[in-house]
């Protein structure tokens, strides 16, 4: 009977308490966690200067506690990549050949992993040290048959609606810009140039609500959740050991990619974020190893920030990698064949510490009359030369060009390295990762984007996402309309398809098209090879 008792008085208990609270406090169901990703690429990295920066800085790398495997880098037409190839496999998960952005092999758009996130609700964003229009951050954000097709990725960056974008390159926003070409004698001199489409993107950048921020002072003192677009550099920005000398103005990779964390993780659902340290790759090319070892240790400062964001969070995948090697630096050449087994690591340090500047920061202090040239050697640690290589650097001189490539060549002999192409080189690569869903061992490069995209939940090869564009002309005449694409050679072609009364118009590059004389927004932009428009259609 006690029981009993008991049982009705706890009956009558809970049946007050569903009356005194809403069903929804009762029975609210668990907020999923957002998910992020952050995607860095360090771009023309081989393993040498990894090592080689792990001993100029005299500390392990951050980058070393998250070493988990290697990836294969060559592209569809070649066992040696270059940028564009392995940046769209890294971006659309599939191979695809030189100079090709965000195509398949046939030269088709597909769609990539950021605008799969970002159609599925994430942030996104892209950061790096290059133009933002320059290979890498263009695989993620644009699509074009020629990587150097800056006017267009940048128009179609602009339009994309990305949440941040942080990097060089402002002079493709701009209608009328400062270029720096060079004359015969390899000193660079400023000229005007002009978008060949004529549109100031900068006038949309500021129509679409973006905060845009030219200079470091402006992304460090910055808040806000609004978009941000920092364009602090007419075109790539300054190798780090250069910035704080030469171009103060400009921020460093780690802080950039601190303000975008920052901004995106303010987000409702979660984020995917691009970072690019570009300039490893541009210092490789000229054999530079105290350039590259600015940038490596650069890249891992970034590579910091975006763990010690990903350890608190807790729901954020990392994944640091290089694109493809470059240069094939080796700690040890042909002058140590006979004594390699008693090279101590300060004989490879040494010379390169001496450097206060990298070679091209060395050499834009140039006078033009040559009158400090030795100042100039002894900022790249260049002193105490010999009468005989000091003549070579004199005769090296009358051409900027010539004169770096001399200067390297002495650095790295002192250095005991050894390089063996002032080119890509084909080898795997290091890959890094931490975090929820992360992937291990040796993979291809194509399976990061498949990695990050079944994390956020979405599929790039499968579904809607996997033919997302059509071929416009097909499409409407397929539906009874007449279709000709007006301005085929202009430099603002637009597709054109009518039926009746009826008059659609599709400009080239946009995520817009005009019905009837009236805007209506797309989900993508539109992209035109020179033959073809290929668009996407809600039917």
């Amino acid at each position: 009977m006690k029981t009993l008792k008991r049982l009705i008085i706890l009956t009558l208990f809970l049946s007050l308490l569903a009356f005194s609270f809403p069903a929804t406090c009762l029975f609210a169901a668990p907020t999923a966690p957002k998910k992020n990703v952050i995607l860095m690429i360090m771009d023309g990295t081989n393993s040498d200067v990894v090592t080689l920066s792990r001993w100029y800085r005299g500390t392990d790398l951050h980058l070393d506690r998250i070493l988990t495997g290697g990836v294969r880098t060559y592209s569809d037409q070649s066992a040696i990549t270059d940028s564009a190839a392995a940046g769209s496999a890294m971006a659309t998960g599939m191979k695809t050949k030189a100079d090709y952005i965000g195509m398949n092999p046939v030269g088709r758009p597909v769609l990539t992993v950021l605008e799969g996130a970002k159609l599925s609700g994430y942030k996104t964003g892209i950061v790096a040290t290059s133009p933002v229009q320059h290979a890498t951050p263009a695989a993620f954000t644009s699509h074009v048959l020629n990587r150097e097709e800056f006017g267009d990725i940048g128009e179609q960056q602009v339009y994309q609606g990305l949440d941040v974008i942080l990097g060089g390159g402002a002079a493709w926003l701009k209608s009328k810009a400062k270029d720096h070409v060079k004359n015969d004698d390899g000193m660079l001199k400023t000229k005007e140039v002009s978008r060949e489409d004529g549109e100031n993107l900068v006038e949309v950048i500021d129509s679409e609500g973006y905060d845009l921020i030219l200079k470091r002072d402006g992304l460090l003192n910055r808040t806000g959740s609004s978009k941000l677009w920092g364009a602090f550099a007419e075109e790539d920005i300054a190798y780090e050991l250069d910035r704080k000398t030469l171009n103060p103005d400009e921020p460093s990779l780690a802080e950039m990619t601190g303000a975008a964390i920052d901004r995106l993780s303010q987000g409702e659902k979660g984020f995917f974020l691009m970072v690019e340290g570009s300039k490893v790759d541009w210092a490789a090319h000229k054999n530079d190893p105290v350039g590259m070892i600015s940038e490596v240790l650069s890249f891992d400062d970034a590579a910091r920030e975006a763990l010690a964001f990903a350890r608190k969070d807790g729901n954020t995948m990392v994944i640091a990698v290089t694109d493809h090697g470059n240069s094939g630096l080796t700690l040890g050449n042909q002058g140590t064949n006979g004594d390699y087994k008693r090279q101590p690591v300060e004989k490879f340090v040494k010379p390169l510490r001496k450097a206060e500047l990298t070679v091209k920061g060395s050499v834009s202090k140039l006078k033009e009359d040559r009158s400090n040239l030795k100042e100039v050697l002894s900022n790249y640690g260049l002193g105490g030369l010999s009468k005989k290589e000091f003549c070579a650097m004199e005769d090296a001189s009358k051409k900027v060009e010539d004169l770096e490539g001399e200067m390297v060549k002495l650095l790295a002999k002192r250095a005991n390295l050894g390089f063996t192409t002032h080119g890509h080189t084909g080898e795997d690569v290091f890959l890094y990762s931490y975090g929820p869903g992360k992937p291990v061992g040796l993979i291809e490069n194509t399976d990061i984007p498949r990695a990050i995209s079944k994390y956020l939940g979405f599929s790039l090869t499968s579904g809607e996402f996997a033919s997302w564009y059509v071929d416009g002309t097909e499409f409407y005449r397929e539906r009874g309309f007449d279709v000709h694409i007006k301005g085929r050679t202009s430099k603002n072609p637009e597709m054109v398809v009518k039926r009746g009364d009826e008059e659609l118009r599709f400009p080239e590059n946009k995520d817009f098209y005009w019905k009837n004389g009236e805007k209506v927004q797309l989900k993508s932009v539109n992209v035109y090879d020179g033959e073809t428009f290929y668009v996407h259609v809600e039917e």
